[in-house]
């Protein structure tokens, strides 16, 4: 499931239709969780919390593994990875209560207005205690 959130300051840079299908935020705890944290944190003109967890050996409706597109000024003349534990300390009880995976994209305003791009994320590896087991029991 995909989400975006509207901010009172953001303003688009362009008009294109986007790749990304965007839906409301319905009954997913975890995922309202991590936009207020972040939106409180960082202020962002742009966030998206996309839930993946679909593309994993989870059950279904799961909350395990999530996307995060975050624009902010708080990102202004630090480093990616700087970002990044910044952005992972904000959500360490998310980290603690079932989120496994967090993929990371995050910007200043300026250099999103120069490059939306977002890689896609790569598919399930086959993580699943079963499949492990199915493999382990075949060798």
């Amino acid at each position: 499931m995909y989400s975006i959130i509207k901010l009172k300051n953001f303003k688009p840079v362009s008009t294109h239709l986007s790749s990304r299908f965007f839906s409301t935020i319905v009954e997913e705890p975890i995922k309202k969780s991590i936009v207020e944290k972040l939106t409180n944190k960082f202020t962002p003109s742009h966030l998206e919390v996309i839930n993946e967890s679909y593309m994993h050996s989870v059950p279904r409706g799961s909350e395990t593994h999530f996307k995060v597109i975050i624009v902010s000024n708080e990102f202004d003349g630090k480093t990616m990875i700087s970002q990044h534990r910044s952005i992972n300390e904000t959500l360490k009880d998310e980290f603690k209560n079932g989120v496994h995976a967090l993929s990371i994209h995050s910007t200043t305003p300026l250099k999103w207005e120069m490059d939306q791009s977002v890689n896609k994320s790569p598919g399930c590896m086959g993580g699943s205690k079963k499949e492990k087991e199915k493999k382990n029991n075949n060798n």
